[in-house]
């Protein structure tokens, strides 16, 4: 038998210090903020300028922890810093999108944590704004910029894994139940699906593209937020995604892509530099990549911020790799799944 993983393709941007440096600010700096910026810092030459907090102690506190020059007392200030060519959106999901919608209103590329927004048609509202204003804007879907990432896009490029019928990712971990948190509070855009299924859904997107179904099943917390998910999502042409997530209970944070001519089984957590395994048609393990480059964990998001960093200096207004489109139609997968299963905040905007 022929073996189809003989060799692989090089990752087309391992070094996120090549691209051309940008001067950041942070809005709503809190822990991922943190560990943001550190990466940035670390591994690259983007530099946070400057945070912005509504609480003035809380920016400068930032400020002084992590090597950033200035601090505001308020968004409105930091958005309109002319020496700040790229905002940070890192505040809770609720608020995505009115901090998009600052920045880009004030004229600032902006990057906005996952996911872009709570709503589709907030997603929407931040794709219009930033296309009208001729601004970058970009969800923080880190995962499509890592090097293991490239591998696979080339080998699908290639159609390496010949036709593509079933693709699986799972991403939950066992959260203590307080209806105060963001985790289950659905004012704060809680449950499952918008903070760790998105991960999920988007390897789908990746993979497969957008469903032409989603099917949905799974159980609330007693907020009324979902608490554990599976999803089934259909192609057109009858591929399957196979999804699960949960604040339930620890799952591996594994994802595959099986195709006719043979598969990939990532190492865990998928959603960060990790590895990948490939098997041949009969099962065979054929080659086992494993991150050599020494980013481990969130010290990843280095690799989105560069990406930005070489699009807004070749002009581009979109990521070719995760465009704002396929960023809605994430959301939209997620609304759906929501509202078959009942999960409170869903209401009339998910028809938006």
């Amino acid at each position: 038998m022929t073996r189809v993983f003989q060799t692989l393709p090089s990752p087309r941007f391992p070094d996120p210090a090549d691209a051309p440096a940008l001067r950041w600010g942070v809005l709503a700096p809190g822990a991922i903020a943190a560990d943001f910026t550190d990466a940035l810092h670390t591994h690259s030459t983007q530099r946070v300028v400057a945070a912005g907090s509504r609480s003035a102690d809380r920016a400068a506190a930032f400020a002084a922890a992590h090597g950033v020059e200035r601090s505001y007392g308020s968004y409105e200030q930091l958005v309109a810093d002319p020496e700040v060519d790229v905002v940070y959106v890192a505040s809770p999901h609720p608020q995505h999108a009115e901090l998009a919608l600052l920045a880009i209103a004030a004229g600032k590329n902006v990057l906005i944590e996952k996911p872009i927004a709570v709503r589709p048609h907030e997603a929407r509202e931040i794709a219009a704004a930033a296309r009208e204003a001729g601004v970058f804007a970009m969800e923080a879907m880190w995962t499509r910029y890592l090097p293991q990432t490239d591998i696979l896009r080339q080998l699908l490029a290639d159609g390496v894994f010949g036709e593509v019928r079933v693709v699986t990712a799972d991403f939950g971990f066992a959260a203590t139940f307080d209806p105060a948190s963001r985790l289950f509070d659905p004012a704060l855009g809680g449950g499952a699906l918008l903070d760790l299924g998105v991960y999920a859904v988007s390897w789908a997107s990746f993979a497969l593209g957008a469903p032409a179904g989603v099917i949905a099943s799974g159980t609330l917390a007693p907020t009324g937020v979902d608490e554990q998910v599976a999803l089934i999502l259909n192609s057109a042409d009858g591929a399957q995604a196979l999804l699960s997530t949960g604040l339930r209970s620890g799952t591996p944070s594994l994802a595959t892509i099986c195709g006719s001519a043979g598969r990939v089984e990532t190492d865990s957590p998928f959603w960060a530099p990790s590895g990948l395994r490939f098997h041949e048609a009969d099962g065979t393990l054929s080659i086992h990549w494993e991150d050599p480059y020494g980013r481990p964990g969130r010290e990843g998001m280095v690799y989105e911020a560069a990406a930005l960093a070489r699009y807004v200096a070749e002009g581009l207004t979109d990521s070719p790799l995760h465009p704002l489109d396929e960023a809605i139609s994430t959301l939209e997968t997620i609304d759906e799944a929501r509202r078959q299963i009942g999960a409170l905040g869903v209401g009339a905007a998910a028809a938006g």
